[in-house]
């Protein structure tokens, strides 16, 4: 976030003169600072406690505050916590400015929803099972004003840290949104029950020190959650390692492997696939050659064709990939891509033959991804084509060599997007103009 656009902290600016707005007192209505200097006091520790030791943030006090305090009381108990908090990454000012605004929003929205269904009443009277209404509602409401800000967010032109599955970059308005709120729906919803019995027991005779008590299983909870994302963290820095020893021994085609990842998710997203296939096949494209660390590397490097023993010994690395990458369970179905992206419709591929739908869906999206980025990349053996010229010969290969079917949500996702691939090192590798003739097929393009 070093480099934010312009739009983006236009955007953040807009964001936070709206919470400003929305934490104004008002007139008419009383503050009950009795009970939100409590809340902000509370709301400040657990953020200090779970950010900084357990990562992520807690929900179950802020939507208290929503079921407890008016809307701009509410809006106040994320603040200090967002100002006061330590921000290692740069800029500084503009990350506190986001981190106070947004969850400000959120709970602004809530209470206000809380709020116009007698929520409140409901609290106090412990009116069960009719308080969950107005509470449901509420964070249902969190949820879409989260949604929305960090979707708006995405699109402004700031997403996540660069790596070998994401890199910087604006993102489309058809994808900024996309599994944003069914992502965080159901996480919200156990913090926002906790936070409901959090409200209860406030307004009971057993009063503040009670709901304390509601967040200790909150902490299993988050400390639970954060080992989940902490293997995470180790699964991506065993992908990024892999994919950089692949890189380091075939340098001529750096870059290649995170480039048939992109093109895996866009065939992905264009079938419709669900988050975690399209999760699968990023793994599976960008881990497609890791077979190749067991190749001699003079075989990689070779300027010219291949002779039929060298080709052989190249046509090990799919089985050599799949050796490797057995025992890491978490990557699921893309072990087979890794295998079987050489395989061919007509049963002329290799390592096994495997004819039509022998071969797994996985692997025929990695194997048109992959000889897509072939044929519009520079090699040690061919030039680069444009892409126009590759998705034609694509689709002339279409049925006998790569399934139709992928083909061509390659071509309507390439037509939807255009191709914006990273840099690799071969910076200064140019397409062929598509004037030019080409010659040859995707066929033997790939090593």
């Amino acid at each position: 976030m070093e480099a934010v656009p312009a739009r983006a902290r236009g955007y953040v600016a807009c964001v936070a003169l709206l919470a400003v707005v929305c934490v104004l007192p008002r007139p008419a209505i009383h503050t009950p600072w009795w009970s939100l200097a409590p809340l902000v006091v509370l709301y400040t520790a657990c953020e200090h406690v779970v950010r900084h030791r357990l990562g992520g943030t807690f929900y179950p006090v802020l939507l208290a505050g929503a079921f407890l305090l008016p809307p701009s009381a509410a809006a106040l108990v994320p603040v200090p916590a967002a100002l006061l908090a330590r921000v290692e990454e740069r800029p500084v000012w503009l990350r506190r400015v986001w981190r106070a605004a947004q969850p400000s929003l959120a709970v602004w929205g809530a209470a206000q929803v809380h709020g116009a269904l007698d929520g409140r009443d409901a609290v106090v009277g412990c009116d069960f099972p009719y308080a969950l209404v107005p509470a449901g509602a509420a964070v249902l409401a969190f949820c879409l004003v989260l949604t929305a800000l960090d979707g708006g967010m995405l699109a402004a032109g700031v997403g996540a840290p660069p790596t070998p599955l994401r890199q910087w970059g604006r993102v489309p308005l058809s994808r900024a949104w996309r599994g944003l709120l069914s992502r965080s729906l159901a996480p919200v919803a156990v913090h926002g029950l906790a936070g409901l019995m959090m409200a209860v027991l406030w307004r009971s005779r057993y009063g503040p020190v009670a709901a304390l008590l509601v967040l200790l299983p909150m902490c299993v909870s988050c400390w639970v959650f954060a080992q989940y994302h902490r293997e995470r963290a180790a699964h991506q820095a065993t992908i990024r390692a892999l994919v950089q020893a692949v890189d380091i021994k075939d340098g001529y085609t750096r870059g290649h492997s995170e480039r048939v990842g992109q093109a895996s998710v866009m065939i992905a997203r264009e079938l419709g696939m669900d988050d975690e296939r399209v999760e699968v096949l990023r793994f599976a494209g960008i881990l497609h050659d890791v077979g190749k660390l067991g190749v001699p590397t003079r075989l990689l490097r070779k300027d010219g064709p291949l002779t039929p023993e060298e080709r052989r010994i190249i046509e090990l690395h799919p089985e050599y990939g799949h050796e490797m990458v057995r025992g890491i369970s978490f990557l699921g179905e893309a072990r087979a891509a890794i295998l079987h992206h050489h395989e061919r419709l007509d049963g002329s591929g290799y390592p096994y033959g495997l004819v039509g739908g022998q071969i797994p869906e996985c692997a025929r999206v990695v194997a048109v991804a992959d000889a897509f980025d072939a044929m519009t990349s520079t090699r040690s053996y061919s030039r680069a084509r444009p892409v126009e010229v590759a998705v034609a010969e694509l689709e002339r290969c279409a049925g006998t060599q790569f399934d139709p079917r992928r083909v061509t949500a390659l071509a309507r996702a390439l037509g939807r997007h255009g191709w914006h691939p990273a840099v690799t090192a071969d910076e200064t590798a140019q397409p062929i103009p598509a004037q030019q003739p080409v010659t040859g097929s995707p066929s033997g393009a790939p090593r």
